[in-house]
């Protein structure tokens, strides 16, 4: 097994990990960090770091892959699998802690697993789907928003700017338009005939 499929198995060997610091129930943990009226709990800080580090090895597999002509058919299949797994993962767990609108999580979700979809169908046609720019502005975006969900809107939350909320919803937005675009630009794939 070469380096970037051990990076990409690492990266979904963290997930587990991180929900674990969000979803047990950490009462006799330390007393969490407070500023001001703020607060951040230590678990949901070493889980956002824990996220931070999972999704930074997501560019590193695909470009050591592709760099030193390691692309292999298990690093094609776990790849996008890892990065599904851990958005799903990190926003069903935010649902679960009250910090996300289950409706943003289902809309994200079910968009990766439509453009995933896509993706095979292109294979079978011999085609490959490319990143598009609002595909990866998605990426972004999202991340962004999870963290800033994670560490309770640190430091924004200090000066009363909910900018969580707002990459939330641009987070939703963007994701909603990235997989239209996806299916708008690649709909010669889905003719409902081989003719």
């Amino acid at each position: 097994m070469n380096l970037p499929n051990r990076i990409t198995i690492a990266r979904i060997c963290l997930i587990p990990i991180m929900m674990v610091f969000l979803l047990v129930d950490f009462s006799f943990y330390p007393e969490p960090l407070v500023w001001n009226s703020y607060e951040l709990p230590l678990n949901q800080l070493i889980a956002a770091f824990i996220f931070i580090v999972a999704a930074s090895t997501d560019g590193i597999d695909g470009y050591l892959a592709r760099k030193n002509n390691m692309v292999t058919n298990l690093g094609k299949l776990l790849d996008p699998l890892a990065d599904k797994l851990l958005v799903a993962a990190v926003l069903i767990s935010l649902v679960e802690m009250g910090k996300c609108d289950s409706w943003i999580a289902v809309v994200i979700i079910s968009r990766e697993f439509a453009v995933t979809g896509l993706r095979q169908i292109a294979l079978l046609d011999g085609s490959v789907v490319a990143a598009s720019k609002w595909g990866k502005a998605k990426t972004v975006v999202q991340i962004v928003a999870i963290v800033l969900m994670l560490i309770n809107n640190f430091p924004f939350e200090l000066i009363g700017v909910p900018l969580d909320v707002i990459m939330t919803w641009a987070a939703a937005l963007i994701t909603i338009y990235s997989g239209i675009d996806y299916f708008v630009k690649n709909k010669h794939l889905l003719r409902l005939t081989n003719a």
